[in-house]
């Protein structure tokens, strides 16, 4: 009895292997109206804009953060370091040495100094800022920044009106977001945009940050070496000057022997050591306002700037967009304020106000 019920039980799996198998189920196309899709591109508009605006807030608070830090590192590195005796000396001995290297050209010597500072100045302050922040970090994060709100909000269009992802995606892929080509992998979508991870992989991505860069000047973002010029012009004549006296008392001291010579020399240094200590405050003042202003001016650049500063990739993306959904996120011409649509077969009349 046993052995029948199991050949049943083997019989009735092996007909269930053997019953054909059933048919997918078919989810209805839905039917989104025009007039949907219509709202669906305003609304996509109205995302960009407010994106846009959020991210514009995003970049300046990062944008404050980063000069705050220039500002702080200057003051904590580079100003004590100029201000102190014995750079003080060896930029002196720089001096001489771009003098004789110019051939008494001031105007050289002072460029080579200046040149020498701006190097101390990106090494003491504004390398260890970048490694927080810095403007191409913060190009770049204001532009995921936009195009997460971006995603974020297609999602919440597709909700809120019924139309299916898959077919909100189809639509947005027709949508341009980087319009860089040819080549075509310069060009990328809405949807590329929104479904790349990390952005930065995507080819036109990088064909817009380069375009930015670009726009900015071979050298990117305004870099402080115009800044330098009147700290270094200051300095440059100032150990000029100082020259003179000191190769005079060098041969006093040579001539007076070792002894007298020696204390003649300890005598000019200290000399020289007050005169320095003097003049700090007034060369700590100009390198502070210097700096200041210029550092000052091309921060607001960098935060206003449409095509190289810290919003233009962003701006770029919004632009191209909101342009080429414009036409289709307009309501018809019949339906436009000061217009009443008739039934088919009557005329459109145009209301008249008072």
């Amino acid at each position: 009895m046993k052995l029948r019920s199991l050949i049943v039980a083997v019989l009735v799996v092996l007909a269930g292997c053997v019953t054909a198998p059933r048919a997918p189920v078919e989810v209805p196309q839905v039917i989104v109206p025009s007039s949907t899709w219509q709202q669906v591109d305003r609304e996509i508009v109205e995302a960009s804009q407010s994106a846009t605006e959020q991210t514009k807030i995003y970049s300046r608070g990062a944008m404050d953060y980063w000069r705050t830090r220039v500002y702080e590192l200057t003051e904590q590195n580079f100003i004590p370091w100029f201000s102190s005796y014995w750079t003080q000396e060896w930029l002196s001995m720089k001096v001489s040495w771009y003098t004789i290297s110019a051939k008494g050209e001031q105007d050289e010597t002072e460029k080579r100094l200046a040149a020498y500072l701006l190097e101390q100045y990106q090494e003491k302050v504004l390398a260890p800022v970048a490694v927080e922040i810095d403007p191409d970090q913060i190009l770049a994060l204001s532009m995921a920044f936009y195009v997460d709100i971006l995603k974020e909000e297609l999602q919440k269009i597709s909700q809120r009106h019924g139309v299916p992802m898959a077919q909100l995606n189809g639509r947005v892929q027709k949508v341009p977001a980087i319009a860089l080509g040819p080549p075509a992998a310069r060009n990328a979508s809405l949807y590329q945009i929104v479904h790349t991870e990390p952005l930065n992989t995507l080819p036109a991505y990088n064909a817009l940050v380069d375009k930015v860069h670009k726009a900015g000047g071979d050298k990117g973002v305004d870099s402080p070496d115009t800044a330098m010029a009147p700290v270094a012009r200051r300095a440059s004549r100032r150990m000029e000057a100082e020259m003179a006296p000191r190769g005079a008392a060098s041969a006093v001291a040579a001539a007076a022997g070792k002894l007298a010579g020696g204390l003649i020399t300890v005598g000019v240094a200290g000399v020289r050591a007050l005169i320095q200590a003097n003049d700090r405050p007034d060369s700590e003042a100009l390198i502070r306002s210097s700096l200041g202003n210029t550092f000052d001016k091309a921060w607001l650049k960098m935060v206003q700037n449409p095509t190289s500063g810290v919003m233009a990739g962003t701006l770029y993306m919004a632009g191209q967009i909101e342009g080429n959904l414009a036409a289709s996120a307009q309501p018809p011409v019949g339906l436009q304020a000061g217009h009443v649509e008739l039934s088919p077969g009557q005329a459109t009349i145009q209301q008249i106000t008072p």
